[in-house]
């Protein structure tokens, strides 16, 4: 069994086994990490005590048979917005270096509870506020399809840590796509849970009125067991899962806009592939969506600035000029506007449940561009700009809608097809997930 390619499910079973050595697993991942060279640019600070530590401890409990889970002695990887105990904790951004908590994010203490290991910290855009992985201040991790590419945000150290096998799976996080786009570029599983599923405390945010937690993995079945576990619940059964008679949408509106060749080129076969295997597709054209995503702007900045805005203006020269700006536009943004944005918004979700509540879930490509190259991004900051928001736009789409979504390899390199679900809908949706996983196989 190769240990780094292999799912966090399939070596937690191997524990269980007694095939595998938790201690052994974690050493043979941390020495991974040390010799990897990339690893610098994936992983802000590993916690490599914390981490034998806690493999010591599962494989006391893996010989005595009190194995807490599945997952009990899997190392897996937290994007540096995660709170650590004793471990600095910075957002990617210099206006947090130093930042020290006492305590861990309440997430990762549950995983903690649950016997998981803590591999370190992975790095991220600044304050999560970018879609591309691009970080000039701290490191930007390379696509794993193209090493000179951007790897996708903001959770990039998370995704790659699972793409070079350095990390079993990676906890992100997802505002405006954080998960879901790392996730598609670099061929994984992503899944972004409805707003309020799981805790943010002790989670350094962004726009707390659409920050979301989710997991980064190899397949459908570790994102399952990986929602149980950070919200101390039980992950669904996905056995027997099957398309056969279920109804899905693919939305036309917005979403199939400006599409590369290879996204659209993976969408359209992996539609092709769920027909196959029996689920039944129809297409729709909801123009309300258009006017949902006009609302972003008034909603996302003004949150966001004026969360951080202390901390930017004290010191905005230790901030990469595109993301500054980005933050610095909210401020522009009437009170008024914001609060007529959010009215207009529920209107457009109440719209949105009525004209989906004929299909099990909606189908869109995840990302609508490829990742560019990082010398690209970085030479001209228009560049960025565009390439950034159309790297968000489709994600962006079940962020307003206060939906869980789940991003699915289609098998064409760095390209996805995403299911949007109901909110609070996360168990149907992995069913569903699990069961085109086997159909794009």
């Amino acid at each position: 069994m190769d240990w780094h390619g292999t799912s966090a499910s399939n070596l937690g079973r191997a524990i269980g086994r007694g095939e595998i050595s938790p201690l052994e697993l974690t050493e043979a991942m941390l020495d991974a990490i040390d010799a990897h060279e990339f690893a610098p640019r994936i992983y802000a600070r590993l916690t490599r005590k914390r981490a034998i530590a806690e493999a010591r401890a599962a494989e006391a409990r893996a010989r005595a048979g009190t194995r807490r889970g599945l997952l009990d002695g899997v190392p897996i990887s937290w994007k540096d917005l995660f709170d650590t105990a004793g471990v600095a904790t910075e957002s990617g951004s210099a206006l947090l270096a130093g930042r020290t908590p006492d305590r861990d994010a309440l997430v990762l203490a549950r995983a903690a509870a649950a016997g998981l290991v803590c591999l370190g910290k992975t790095h991220q855009t600044e304050l999560a506020f970018s879609g591309l992985g691009l970080n000039p201040v701290t490191q930007s991790p390379p696509c794993v399809n193209d090493h000179d590419a951007v790897s996708g945000g903001s959770s990039s150290g998370a995704a790659t840590s699972v793409a070079f096998g350095l990390a079993a799976a990676g906890i992100g996080s997802d505002t405006g796509g954080s998960v879901r786009t790392p996730a598609a570029w670099n061929d994984l599983v992503g899944l972004k849970t409805t707003h309020g599923r799981l805790p943010l405390t002790g989670t350094v945010p962004l726009a707390a009125s659409f920050d979301t937690i989710g997991p980064l993995t190899r397949t459908v079945e570790d994102a399952a067991e990986l929602l149980a576990v950070m919200e101390a619940g039980r992950a669904p059964d996905l056995r027997e899962a099957t398309l056969t008679g279920t109804r899905l949408m693919v939305l036309e509106t917005v979403a199939l806009d400006e599409l590369s060749g290879p996204a659209a080129a993976g969408f359209n076969s992996a539609v092709q592939r769920l027909q196959a295997a029996g689920a039944l597709v129809q297409r729709r054209k909801l123009p309300f969506v258009a006017e949902a995503m006009a609302l972003a702007g008034p909603l996302y900045a003004p949150e966001a600035y004026a969360t951080w805005m202390d901390e930017i203006e004290a010191a905005p020269d230790k901030m990469y000029p595109p993301v500054l700006a980005r933050f610095r536009g909210g401020r522009e943004v009437p009170a008024t506007a914001h609060i007529a944005a959010w009215q207009a918004l529920h209107r457009h979700r109440a719209a949105w449940a009525e004209a989906v509540a004929g299909f099990d879930a909606v189908l869109i490509p995840s990302v609508a561009n490829m990742p560019p190259k990082q010398a690209d991004v970085l030479a001209d900051e228009a560049l960025f700009t565009s390439e950034n928001l159309l790297a968000l736009r489709n994600t962006r789409i079940g962020n307003l809608m206060g939906l869980p979504a789940l991003t699915l390899p289609t098998g064409l390199p760095s390209t996805g097809l995403m299911l949007m679900g109901t909110p609070m809908g996360e168990e149907r949706l992995l069913r569903l997930g699990a069961a085109a996983e086997k159909a794009l196989a």
